[in-house]
């Protein structure tokens, strides 16, 4: 029994160890290798934020209460009647346009051409030589002439104190009242030799600068004059200078003596006419800076031309320059004049600077 199971195991491990000879060869299993080390991911470039430029604020529009239409007026009278008188047509216009607008009146004409180039005027009331001067140097475009007495062309004329010496060559009761030279400018004119005479403005047509070109085309030498500023403020002196004091004579607008007549009531007495220029000038105007807009333009000549129908228009245009009316006119309307301004030996371009 003992033998029999012997046996038994015996056959047992043989049979064993044959199936594992006959059996697929094990598979060499490689060696693992190690892992490479991870390189970290390098960071993202960000290119740099540009810092935005400042953005301009852009400026306010023309006439609103932050950049109000400037109203110059020339100073050919004292500047608290031209204030006063601008304030109302500036008031007027406002109500009409919705622009906010106000008033200023240069120290000289010079001054108010200056300040249509400098953005300092938008709205000027130049007399025509300014005007000429400020068109040339691209300040100012024409939009209106004023009307006087159904005119937009007016004369100058040469004053005297009655007691100077100086003869009048001037009959007021001749033309049906209107008044005539009775001489031609050679005989009256002459009398100014060596005399001083009181001038506007260098810049004014009837009170300086044709009256002047007159007297020097007929080689007339007087003295060396002052300019007093004002049509008014000329009459006054001429007034004061029974003996030259202040000056022997001076050059108007036809007629400024009616401006202080409120002051002086016998002035047409104390102070004669000496001779007249033909009614050549044109009158004074409404010029606008060359860079105000279009629109803006047209609205306040339409406005004006509107004002001028109304009584309270009327009053404050008959206030501040002795202004009938107003009517559109466009830069061709001072040809004529710059012919008479050359005519009379004036050179424009020595003014242009």
């Amino acid at each position: 029994m003992k033998r029999s199971l012997y046996l038994l195991f015996a056959v047992l491990v043989l049979a064993s160890m044959v199936l594992t000879a006959c059996g697929p060869a094990a598979t060499p299993v490689p060696p693992t290798e190690a892992p490479k080390p991870t390189e970290a991911p390098k960071p993202t470039e960000v290119p740099p934020t540009a810092v935005p430029e400042p953005t301009e604020v852009p400026a306010p529009s023309v006439g609103t209460p932050e950049n109000p239409i400037i109203m110059a007026l020339a100073p050919s009278a004292t500047a608290q009647e031209l204030i006063a008188s601008g304030e109302d047509i500036a008031k007027q216009l406002s109500a009409m346009t919705g622009y906010t607008i106000t008033t200023t009146v240069p120290t000289s004409y010079g001054a108010l051409v200056e300040a249509m180039g400098a953005g300092q005027a938008h709205v000027g009331w130049l007399p025509p030589f300014a005007y000429v001067i400020a068109n040339s140097k691209g300040y100012a475009e024409v939009g209106l002439v004023t009307v006087r007495r159904g005119a937009t062309t007016y004369g100058a004329q040469f004053v005297a104190n009655a007691e100077s010496g100086l003869t009048s060559y001037f009959d007021p009761a001749a033309n049906d009242g209107r008044g005539a030279n009775t001489a031609d400018a050679k005989t009256a004119l002459a009398q100014l030799e060596g005399k001083k005479p009181c001038w506007t403005d260098p810049l004014s047509s009837s009170g300086y600068v044709i009256p002047l070109g007159i007297i020097q085309n007929l080689g007339v030498k007087p003295r060396t004059g002052a300019f007093v500023q004002g049509h008014p403020t000329v009459i006054n002196s001429v007034y004061l200078s029974p003996k030259g004091e202040i000056c022997d004579f001076g050059a108007t607008f036809i007629d400024a003596r009616s401006n202080v007549a409120e002051q002086f009531p016998d002035v047409n007495d104390k102070v004669i006419v000496v001779w007249r220029t033909d009614p050549t000038i044109p009158n004074d105007n409404v010029a606008f800076a060359a860079d105000l807009p279009t629109d803006v333009r047209a609205k306040i000549v339409e406005a004006l031309l509107k004002m001028a129908e109304t009584e309270d228009g009327k009053a404050a245009l008959k206030k501040v320059y002795s202004i009938d009316g107003l009517q559109q006119v466009d830069d061709a309307f001072y040809d004529d004049f710059r012919v008479y301004l050359e005519a009379s030996g004036v050179d424009v371009s020595s003014l242009v600077k």
